[in-house]
């Protein structure tokens, strides 16, 4: 009788150091000295985003996360922070995929994960890829970029894969993308392409480096089979929203005449969105509830100044304010 497995719905996110080997190889303490503080650094956001990670080894790290969006804005946020580094430190490709995976204790297994690794090799050091599964759940809710890079198969899979790249501050595009054959295999052409002499058997440049940088962040070309590049440039369905409250209050207002009302219908939709926003507005430089108190507080102050009685009330939520800002008031947990 087969045994019995509990599986769930979860967002992976799959990441390894680029050249760990040949770094440990040069400076051993040195390399293991920034593994300890790279990984501190997925910690530190794996935890703000509300996720956990399920496993490591080696260089390589597993963490999964309940929402897609927070384990997409979370590896923006790593791959920047690491960026910052000195010239020399290790370089992370991640991977993320949404998916079916079986729990086994705290780790998990499945096709789910096998899938978002596989995406990491693909990465560019420094990059981050992702399946359209997750494509489809974050296009509309971030502010990041995201190019199209076709459709791939991988190997002991039954269907092709849809691959995005994530854009992250512009840094991560001084390599080539290469393609690890051993993970990925090309779709079949009706003509082979031609060799490139400088090709090692694990590791298959399918396009030269660029004679000279583009002006916009752009991916060198992968091959025949894949889709030009294109950034979602959709607008935001909750700003949309919020614009359409302040639109039909501005007009309301305007039709009924009288006194300026609308500033009521659109202050609590602002500051609703605005707190939902605070975990992306802050990005790591600023505690997300924090900046949720910092809007409450202009709220309030806006709503002293419309109503002005000659008494200037909002100063005694400042205060408290202040005190929470500056005694520590707010969690380590920045999530919606």
């Amino acid at each position: 009788m087969a045994p019995e497995f509990q599986r769930k719905l979860t967002t992976i996110l799959a990441a390894d150091a680029e050249g760990y080997s040949r770094a440990m190889a040069t400076d051993e303490p040195g390399t293991i000295a920034d593994l300890r503080a790279s990984r501190s650094v997925f910690s530190r956001f794996i935890e703000r985003h509300g996720g956990r990670i399920a496993n490591t080894a080696g260089d390589g790290l597993i963490a999964e996360f309940s929402s897609v969006v927070e384990a997409v804005q979370c590896a923006v946020e790593v791959q920047s922070e690491l960026q910052g580094r000195s010239v020399g430190a290790l370089r992370f490709r991640i991977g993320i995929h949404l998916g079916d995976v079986i729990i086994d204790g705290a780790d998990l297994l499945g096709d789910g994960v096998n899938l978002a690794a596989r995406l990491q090799t693909m990465a560019e050091p420094g990059g981050i890829l992702i399946s359209r599964q997750v494509y489809d759940q974050v296009h509309g809710k971030l502010t990041v970029g995201f190019q199209h890079l076709g459709e791939r198969q991988a190997r002991n899979m039954p269907e092709e894969v849809d691959v995005y790249r994530v854009s992250v501050g512009g840094a991560a595009t001084e390599a080539p993308v290469k393609l690890d054959t051993a993970v990925f295999l090309s779709p079949p052409h009706t003509a082979a392409p031609p060799k490139q002499p400088t090709s090692t058997p694990d590791t298959l440049h399918l396009a030269p480096e660029p004679t000279a940088a583009p002006q916009h962040q752009s991916l060198p070309a992968m091959g025949p089979d894949i889709k030009p590049a294109k950034t979602d440039s959709r607008m935001n369905p909750i700003v949309r929203n919020l614009l359409v409250i302040a639109g039909i209050a501005v007009a309301s207002n305007l039709a009924s005449g009288g006194g300026i009302w609308a500033h009521w219908a659109i202050l609590p939709a602002a500051v609703a969105y605005g707190f939902y926003m605070a975990p992306r507005l802050a990005k790591g430089k600023l505690d997300a509830n924090r900046l949720r108190v910092l809007i409450g507080l202009a709220a309030l102050v806006f709503i002293n100044l419309v109503t002005w009685s000659g008494t200037f009330w909002a100063i005694w939520p400042m205060i408290a304010a202040v005190a929470f800002l500056f005694l520590g008031g707010s969690g380590k947990k920045t999530g919606g």
